[in-house]
């Protein structure tokens, strides 16, 4: 972490200096602002979390109640989710709270007594070691804390507008604030009255009764499995051993459970089978009793015991799955034509069920998504096409996880006797751990996203998939790190040069590359703005072959060590040598000639090329960044 380079620092070094907006931030919502986001769910604080970190964009966040979430309805945190929280400084203290799970548990019925459930199987969480990160259990609150911790520490110091409920918005031209938003004061001095705000943009995070969806003509179009599950969040005594396991339990007498452990050593969730439900049964199952849901319980956990004695939160839910044809407010007709205004995110776009816990875990992915694009496109960096992109993008990953949870569902759902295979479940479980983990998501080519011509020179890196991180030596201070985790979540694009054989600034193509960036005027680094630091806009580390002890840091090229801060200090923490015992070079599949590989603010790798592929790596940034007119890769003129 930086943060001596302005001049000392002697508090909380997470809390960044005020800028732009931030500077005597108005209290009272204001009548104009460049992105309303509405929700302050999981994704739309990740998105005003991502937002806060541009000084000169002016985010509110409203919400209907008058406070923060007490409760919150999630709580899976997959291994994707984690390192994202690490981007956002948090992750190391979410885990430290969370419940780590690292094993699944499969209990079925006895075969020699059907009325009585034995534990089966066991599978391990990540037998693949996919992440280096857990998975956790931990409540939806303690996650929007967190986030909004990180926004109130930010440059722009946000913070949400409780006691404000979205009532409807108009899009009526191009002029600077298009978008008129109402809203409904619910809590305060105000209570009970309306007001207008114009916006540039707005966020609709507001649930699967979205008003911001239904406000664009969107709908949610899907369908019912027929299937009720009774959730409730308790502290019990009970005999049954694996009750701070993560269990799959299916019994003989009929029923499941999915029962997951929660933080704080007591309480625990499960997700209790209630059965079929008449199609004409007109939501009267929703109306089954906390009491009635324990005694299920109970009764498919036998022979072992369920004393409930508090009952934090309990629900009843029809398992359905939906999704709305658009993420945003452009309809078929109007595609090409013009640039969206208003953006859906998480349960007002896709719905499904909870037992796979990825409805939080998706929606932060659609708040980092977008909240990046927006930064973007408002604070000058790129232009307004790179909004449709959203949309593409984020629909697809939508409907693999309604494919994903429809079978998992369905699955939970089945009695032992209807699986042709004993072991389907569990088999299941192990196949498919990377989709539930959150790493199948792969972008498809775009103007974010380049071709994967040049894959074979990192294969570890697929274009379009999550950059994933590996052991390397930090080369000033010799400590051993991890280099994704060094990447913050401060909307810049990361330019990593996998460098060839040769030593730290002898003639090589790692060199001559070196030169081009800091010098070409087509190298992306030129549209940097006039008194920016060198490393504003883009984030380029250089990754030796050799260990730490055999780079000479007085030799590599300067534009690995930038200047930074109003002192010019040279800063020497984005160089690094191959950590001996766990190569990257080798764990990526990256070649030996070198490589350099572009990864999006949001963790995504956006490209792969040569060392010498210049003209390629101009190319994918020139619809990216403003036109350069004047100066070089330290300072220039700009026209967005």
């Amino acid at each position: 972490m930086q943060f001596h380079h302005h001049g000392y620092v002697s508090g909380d070094p997470r809390v960044q200096p005020a800028a732009g907006v931030g500077i005597e931030r108005p209290a009272e919502l204001p009548e104009h602002v460049d992105v309303l986001i509405v929700g302050t769910g999981p994704a739309g604080m990740l998105a005003a979390a991502q937002l806060s970190q541009f000084p000169a964009v002016t985010t509110r966040i409203v919400e209907r109640r008058g406070g923060r979430l007490a409760i919150g309805q999630a709580d899976g945190i997959q291994a994707r989710s984690v390192e994202t929280f690490q981007a956002f400084g948090f992750a190391e203290r979410i885990i430290a709270e969370a419940f780590r799970i690292t094993e699944m548990a499969f209990w079925k019925p006895d075969p020699k007594d059907s009325s009585r459930i034995v534990r089966a199987a066991r599978a391990a969480d990540d037998p693949a070691g996919i992440s280096e990160f857990p998975h956790l259990i931990v409540n939806q609150a303690r996650v929007l804390d967190y986030f909004a911790e990180f926004m109130a520490n930010a440059p722009t110091r946000m913070a949400p507008d409780f006691g404000l409920e979205f009532q409807g918005l108009e899009v009526a031209g191009d002029g600077e604030y298009p978008v008129s938003v109402t809203l409904l004061h619910t809590d305060g001095p105000d209570e009970g009255t309306e007001r207008i705000v114009r916006a540039k943009y707005v966020v609709g995070a507001d649930g699967a009764r979205s008003k911001v969806r239904d406000s664009i003509g969107c709908t949610l179009a899907g369908d019912k499995a027929n299937h009720a599950w009774g959730v409730m969040d308790v502290v019990a005594g009970t005999d049954f051993p694996d009750i701070r396991t993560k269990c799959a339990i299916q019994s003989g007498s009929g029923g499941s459970i999915l029962l997951i452990p929660r933080e704080g050593g007591h309480l625990f969730r499960m997700y209790v089978d209630l059965g079929e439900v008449d199609p004409a049964d007109n939501g009267a199952v929703r109306n089954t009793t906390i009491e009635q849901i324990i005694a299920k319980a109970g009764a498919i956990l036998h022979p072992y015991v369920l004393d409930v004695r508090n009952v934090a939160w309990h629900s009843v839910y029809e398992v359905g799955h939906r999704l709305t044809d658009r993420f945003d407010d452009v309809l078929p007709a109007e595609l090409g034509i013009r640039t969206p205004r208003v953006f859906i995110t998480g349960d007002a776009c896709h719905t499904h069920s909870a037992k796979a816990g990825q409805g939080m875990n998706v929606s932060m992915q659609d708040g980092f998504n977008i909240g990046w694009k927006l930064g973007h496109v408002l604070d000058g960096r790129s232009p307004e096409g790179l909004l449709s992109t959203y949309s593409a993008e984020r629909q697809v990953v939508a409907k693999n996880l309604i494919d994903f949870d429809k079978l998992w569902s369905s699955l939970m759902a089945k009695k032992p006797e209807e699986f042709e295979n004993p072991s389907e479940l569990e088999d299941f479980y192990v196949r498919t751990a990377e989709f539930p983990a959150g790493f199948m998501t792969e972008y498809s080519p775009s103007m974010i996203v380049g071709e994967a011509t040049h894959q074979g020179l990192a294969t570890g890196f697929p274009v379009g998939k999550r950059f994933k991180s590996a052991p390397v030596e930090r080369v000033c201070d010799t400590n051993p790190l991890q280099l994704g985790h060094q990447a913050a979540a401060d909307g810049r694009w990361r330019i990593y040069v996998f460098a060839d054989q040769a030593a730290a600034g002898a003639p090589s193509p790692t060199t001559e590359l070196a030169a081009w960036l800091a010098n070409a005027p087509e190298s992306p680094l030129a549209a940097t703005p006039d008194g920016a630091d060198a490393d504003a806009w883009f984030d380029v580390k250089v990754i030796y072959q050799q260990d730490h002890t055999g780079v000479d840091i007085t030799a590599v090229p300067a534009v690995f060590t930038p200047e930074v801060g109003p002192f010019r200090l040279t800063y020497l923490e984005k160089v690094y040598g191959t950590d001996p015992t766990a190569d990257i070079f080798e764990l990526r599949g990256l070649d030996r000639g070198g490589v350099i590989v572009i990864v999006r603010p949001d963790q995504y790798v956006a490209n792969v090329l040569p060392l010498t592929a210049t003209a390629e790596l101009a190319a994918f940034f020139a619809p990216l960044v403003p036109v350069r007119l004047t100066g070089s890769a330290s300072g220039s003129a700009l026209t967005p």
